[in-house]
């Protein structure tokens, strides 16, 4: 495997791809170390064993003339298997193809029927029947998330055993960083799995909110459901900010967040060595958060701490009242209060009673499943991203790198043939990096069906071109958390620029992932271009308790940084009042 850029083949018989979702999770372009060893070769094996593992078929219902299924790269951008996602959602009794759509694309324009793609072999009662047997032991009467815990533990030690890496031979690194392939697969067979059955839930609840006329309460139902890891940083980050409000620490922040992790470790003020006990006790729980955590290229915040702590000098401006318990204790209490709706409605219908208690524990369940399992394979791509670094570093020391992350340069098959003549792939890792860097130009099309088109006809980003809202103009979207509020719109296309966001400050991103969560913090409400009701900043919104709208399309491109804006994350509009 080394074509580059990667274009993997299509399959006639699924021919529907899409970056709805993958988006989140893996918004740049791969590259080739990752693919070749990391997250594309890791999760798909895992994610066609997820499929078999929900009994909604077997392996041999997988397309052989093609050598990825459900998670291909098209330009080294990575695409979802649409077509498979919905036969998922056609043999999942009570689900179907729409709800599947309805949760990845939103209200995307653009999409395809599912009848224009459908095959004579999708409706299978023998599958629909086992799949249905998953449906009420593996996702509705599922009480803990032992098998999530157990994975938890197994990182922890892997991440506690870490050796000195300086004091590796490049043929030690090279085997740590190839090692944990059987490991990873386990761990993304697993979050396929919770992710797959946190779709179930939510749709499930969805359903029953529509049946007793209360469609709207269906997102407030699993809103403020507790112990989601995605929102683990932002406590700690919002405990670093109350810290960095007063004295020695504060006068280092407000000279400039560049530099400010180095000032901070120069000081031997008593306030501010306490305060880097604090913040180094973070970085090292969180050391492998950061954009596009799941990329072994990617910088995180053990590896610039600056990325971080810009986010916690915004959120030194805001008051104690908009903490993210804070937050989070009002949405319990309209969960609560929602609860309580459906529940009086359903008085004297035992069954459909039970069928809502049993679909609400599960929905939150799943929900909690599903960032757990997503924490916890990060936290091993890290463990991948360390050995290639050092690889790399020695690589530049010896002369035959220009930096150290051109070492992901590098597919791993070609790993012994690089320790053996470094030298020799010197100029075969400029070439790919300088292709690389362009393919971020390069707008992904969103939905691909049957043929990729070429890179020659995408789209360039340089070249985008928008139609600015004026006042008065609305934007409809899907809502993602509910709620209304106002503010001054706050346009970000990359989490590690957090400076420009002040609190009460509307977030508009044109897609998040958890390196984006600590921001929502500051914000008094988010709009995304894409994502649906499952999507991460959905998620996130909820455990918040901000309103939401996702899948506003364009609204990056049609809102101008600074407007105000209304954001009912009920109603799913987004109002330009004033630009």
């Amino acid at each position: 495997m080394t074509d580059w850029p990667i274009f993997d083949r299509t399959s006639k018989t699924f021919p529907l791809y899409s970056r709805a979702n993958v988006g989140e999770i893996f918004p740049d372009p791969i590259s080739p170390l990752n693919a070749s060893i990391g997250f594309q070769a890791n999760l798909e094996p895992g994610w066609e064993a997820a499929f078999v593992a929900c009994k909604v078929w077997d392996h041999d219902i997988y397309d052989k003339t093609v050598d990825r299924n459900v998670l291909p790269a098209f330009g080294s951008y990575l695409y979802i298997n649409m077509s498979l996602m919905r036969l998922f959602g056609v043999r999942v009794p009570g689900m179907g193809a729409e709800a599947v759509d309805l949760q990845y694309f939103g209200d995307m324009p653009g999409i395809p029927s599912y009848e224009s793609e459908k095959r004579d072999f999708d409706d299978d009662p023998a599958f629909s029947e086992q799949a249905g047997g998953w449906l009420m032991n593996e996702v509705l009467l599922a009480d803990n998330l032992g098998t999530y815990d157990a994975d938890r533990a197994d990182v922890l030690a892997v991440r506690g055993s870490r050796p000195d890496l300086s004091t590796l031979t490049d043929e030690q690194l090279v085997e740590r960083l190839t090692s944990y392939g059987d490991l990873q697969t386990r761990l993304f067979q697993h979050h396929i799995e919770s992710s797959l059955k946190s779709g179930v839930g939510l749709g499930a609840i969805g359903q029953l909110a529509a049946a007793v006329g209360k469609p709207e309460l269906g997102l407030t139902l699993v809103s403020g459901i507790g112990d989601v890891d995605s929102t683990g940083p932002s406590s700690g980050m919002w405990a670093l900010s109350r810290n960095a409000r007063t004295g020695a620490v504060a006068a280092l922040f407000d000279a400039g967040v560049p530099g400010l992790y180095g000032r901070i470790a120069a000081s031997d003020d008593a306030g501010v060595v306490a305060f880097r006990a604090e913040l180094d006790a973070f970085l090292a729980d969180w050391d492998f958060r950061g954009p596009a955590e799941w990329e072994l290229r990617a910088d995180t915040w053990s590896l610039r701490p600056e990325l971080a702590l810009h986010t916690v000098d915004r959120m030194r401006g805001i008051g104690d009242d908009e903490a993210p318990q804070v937050k989070n204790a009002v949405r319990v209490q309209d969960r609560e209060a929602a609860a309580a709706t459906v529940r009086e409605l359903l008085a004297g219908n035992a069954e459909a009673l039970g069928q809502f208690e049993v679909a609400l524990k599960a929905a939150a369940l799943w929900l909690r499943g599903r960032e757990r399992s997503r924490t916890t394979s990060a936290m091993l791509v890290h463990e991948l991203r360390l050995p290639a670094l050092e690889l790399g570093r020695r690589g530049v020391e010896a002369g035959h790198l220009d930096d150290a992350k051109q070492v992901f340069m590098l597919f791993g098959d070609e790993l012994p043939a690089y320790l053996a003549d470094p030298g020799s792939f010197t100029e075969q890792v400029r070439a790919r990096e300088k292709t690389y860097v362009e393919l971020f130009d390069y707008e992904p099309p969103f939905v691909v069906v049957g043929e990729v088109p070429p890179l020659s006809e995408w789209k360039r980003r340089s070249d985008r071109t928008h139609t600015a809202a004026v006042a008065g103009e609305t934007i409809q979207g899907v809502s993602g958390c509910t709620g209304v509020t106002r503010g001054r719109a706050r346009v970000l296309t990359d989490p590690n620029d957090p400076s420009a966001l002040e609190p009460g400050d509307i977030l508009v991103a044109p897609i998040t992932d958890p390196s984006w969560t600590p921001l929502f913090v500051a914000a008094a409400g988010v709009v995304v271009d894409v994502g649906a009701p499952f999507s991460h900043a959905a998620i996130v919104s909820r455990e918040l308790g901000i309103p939401c709208v996702v899948s506003a399309t364009d609204a990056t491109g049609r809102i101008p940084d600074g407007a105000l804006i209304e954001v009912d994350g009920t109603s799913a509009i987004v109002t330009i009042l004033e630009v």
